[in-house]
């Protein structure tokens, strides 16, 4: 087998039948590289690799003090890329199915409370044109729980905001609909109907919801610094990000009793386990009341 027929089948692979983003795609043709570089290294051929060999490779990339969560991506990286060489090249084995990742410490997200997202969003100059559009993206942001890259991409055609759903595509290009509040949907329909029509709209874009001043796509860097300089405006000290929204949605939901399965199905979450964060932050939460007000704490 030779490398590059292989990298370019694998590519065709991952786009193809696994449909992943553009920058998964880099990251795992980036673990071939590296795995490519060390087979290399040590004079031996793809059809040469084992379960041995890869812990070889695994042992000598530690060695350049990367996180565990960079060593777990590549593994996930290694796994895939044997996947694929079983399906596409009829190889036997797959020598990463007996490893184990790291264990991963789970950072716990950080939130915005009520007060702060009000806060955020009261600071927004609602004089201008950007001002109405900025009030409906955080509104949104919050309201449904988006990541940015969700937000960015939301079309026209799939708000159906007098049954109070829209519909989002997620990561791998995977649909959902999403219930959205009645705040929500007051600032969305206001910019939808009476801000965008002002904007000079470029061909390609019109069914964008969400558009620049030049009328193209918002860039998801653009919202980041929407939201940077809002949390400037209000002398916020937290880091926060579009991110933090989406967390702070779940989190409230979570504390507020709602059902997990909901939370995960509205987040676009494949495993439960990804949401049960927002139950150990709920606990946080309980213990730092505690703390704070039993009299015994």
């Amino acid at each position: 087998m030779k490398w590059d027929n292989v990298k370019k089948d694998f590519k065709r692979y991952l786009q193809l039948e696994r449909n992943l983003s553009h920058h998964s795609v880099d990251a795992y043709l980036n673990d071939v590289q590296k795995l490519e570089a060390y087979c290399s290294f040590k004079s031996r051929n793809l059809d040469q690799v084992d379960t041995l060999f890869i812990q070889q490779f695994l042992i000598f990339i530690n060695d350049f003090s990367i996180s565990p969560f960079t060593q777990a991506r590549l593994l996930s990286g290694m796994r895939a890329f044997f996947t694929f060489l079983q399906i596409e090249y009829d190889r036997k084995d797959n020598p990463t199915e007996l490893l184990e990742a790291p264990r991963l410490n789970r950072k716990i997200p950080s939130v915005l409370n009520l007060e702060e997202i009000d806060a955020l969003i009261a600071a927004i100059d609602l004089s201008t044109l950007e001002g109405m559009r900025n009030k409906a993206i955080l509104e949104v942001l919050y309201g449904c729980g988006l990541r940015v890259s969700e937000l960015v991409t939301l079309k026209i055609s799939n708000l159906y905001l007098d049954v109070e759903f829209i519909k989002v595509e997620g990561k791998g290009s995977k649909e959902r609909l999403i219930p959205i509040g009645l705040q929500a949907i007051k600032y969305l329909k206001i910019y939808v109907e009476k801000v965008r029509p002002h904007i000079p709209i470029q061909v390609g874009h019109e069914d964008v919801v969400f558009l620049n001043r030049r009328g193209r796509q918002l860039t998801r860097v653009m919202v980041f610094l929407i939201i940077k300089d809002l949390a400037k405006k209000i002398g916020l000290t937290k880091t926060i990000s579009p991110h933090t929204f989406r967390h702070s949605f779940a989190s409230h939901l979570v504390e507020g009793g709602a059902d997990l399965r909901a939370v995960q199905d509205m987040l676009g979450h494949e495993s439960i386990t990804t949401t049960e964060i927002y139950t150990h932050m709920d606990k946080d939460y309980l213990q730092s009341v505690i703390t704070q007000y039993h009299p015994r704490s």
